[in-house]
């Protein structure tokens, strides 16, 4: 029996989960949130009650010691010592790695390398990772790549039409995200349908406020939204997803900001928050669209298309799809939200949906799908902390 656990920063968060394996056990989980805002919140379940504090955390480094200071207050753990291994959910690996591996100091240079390309979240991991390093001196440590699942793309999926030098010399390219909760998601869906995973075709949906959309064919991605960073794809919470790069150039001039200006625009101010006006929050969103307000129901409107726009086109690529799966904050939660993409699908995708299960579903497993239809849909809560655990004990032979 070995204790493990499973760390997952976000850009301003840090989740965990502490698991005892091989059980697959959750002994505990929690989440610190607003981290370098001036008043932070850290969280921890102990007994299946929910126990929080509101304080300063300064920086990830700070997240780690109340996480492993809790451990120990709470008698989670009697000693830290009793924790064999982490395992640490990594945003940007580049082309540089096609699965998750053992960290040692030329895996940390390589990440620390791609903090370009995920500026939010690389430094944070690379903090995280430091920080149980310095704290548990004598524990393995594993990295799991979110791009690692996307690596099985071929060139005419992930390259950009601009010079291929920019490609060869500066590794512009599509590296997606998110991909451990489209494995395992796929994964389970093929569970689902009684089929091997090498055998089916899978769309997965994996929405929240960030969100990507995955094609996955014989148990390999082949196509994925989120592109060179997660910036690029469908509309989101506060990002803008693709847009025509003249809207860019033209903004700039207009406005006469800075590209770190504009970066924040598309980023922070874009997406659902940029068109309703109201908030990035899909929950926030609705409330205003039931009320009548007029954006709130554009926003809405808007997201269905920009996802249904990537559905068919990934239907065209798949040849045929077995499955769609939904997924993270927006896609278990907001049964309204998938209630208009399902319809959107429907004619074209030859899908018959329980709408009035639909409605009952929140952050369960459920098959929304009716035996008629053509595509089985399913929503499946992901569980990114698991994926993380399991890769660590494989790793590391515990």
């Amino acid at each position: 029996m070995s204790k493990v656990i499973a760390v997952n920063a976000g850009s301003s968060s840090l989740k965990f989960q502490l698991f005892k394996m091989p059980e697959e056990e959750v002994l505990t989980s929690g989440v610190a949130e607003r981290i370098g805002l001036d008043e932070g919140i850290f969280t921890i379940k102990v007994n299946g009650e929910k126990i929080s504090k509101n304080l300063p955390i300064k920086d990830h480094s700070v997240a780690v010691k109340l996480l492993l200071e809790a451990l120990v207050e709470y008698h989670i753990v009697k000693d830290l010592s009793e924790i064999k291994a982490a395992g640490h959910r990594i945003v940007q690996g580049g082309a540089y790695f096609k699965e998750s591996v053992v960290v040692d100091e030329e895996v940390v240079a390589k990440v620390d390398e791609l903090c370009e390309l995920a500026p939010l979240h690389n430094p944070a991991h690379l903090i995280c990772y430091r920080a149980f390093k310095e704290a548990l001196p004598s524990i393995g440590h594993v990295f799991v790549f979110d791009t690692a699942f996307h690596q099985t793309m071929g060139p005419e999926s992930y390259l950009f039409p601009v010079p291929y030098e920019w490609y060869t010399d500066y590794k512009i390219r599509r590296y997606g995200a998110h991909g451990t909760s489209h494995e395992y998601i796929g994964k389970e869906t093929a569970k689902l349908l009684n089929k091997n995973f090498e055998d089916v075709n899978i769309i997965t949906c994996h929405l929240g406020n960030g969100a990507s959309i995955t094609a996955i064919k014989n148990g390999k991605c082949i196509n994925t939204s989120m592109g060179l960073t997660p910036l690029g794809g469908i509309m989101m919470g506060s990002r803008s997803g693709d847009i025509d790069p003249t809207v860019v150039f033209y903004m700039m001039k207009k406005l006469g900001c800075t590209p770190d200006e504009m970066d924040t625009y598309l980023n922070k101010k874009s997406g659902m928050l940029g068109v309703s006006g109201i908030s990035s929050d899909a929950r926030d969103v609705e409330a205003a669209a039931k009320e009548g307000n007029e954006r709130a129901i554009l926003t809405q409107k808007l997201y269905v298309n920009r996802v249904i726009n990537v559905l068919g086109g990934y239907v065209m690529q798949l040849g045929h799809v077995d499955a769609i799966s939904f997924t993270a904050g927006l896609g278990e939660n907001d049964a309204n939200m998938r209630e208009m993409i399902l319809k959107a699908a429907s004619e074209s995708l030859g899908l018959s949906i329980d709408y009035e299960l639909n409605q009952s579903i929140h952050s369960k497993l459920a098959k929304l799908s009716k035996d008629d239809s053509k595509v089985a849909v399913y929503v499946i809560p992901t569980n990114e902390e698991l994926c993380i655990v399991r890769d660590t004990v494989r790793l590391l032979g515990l």
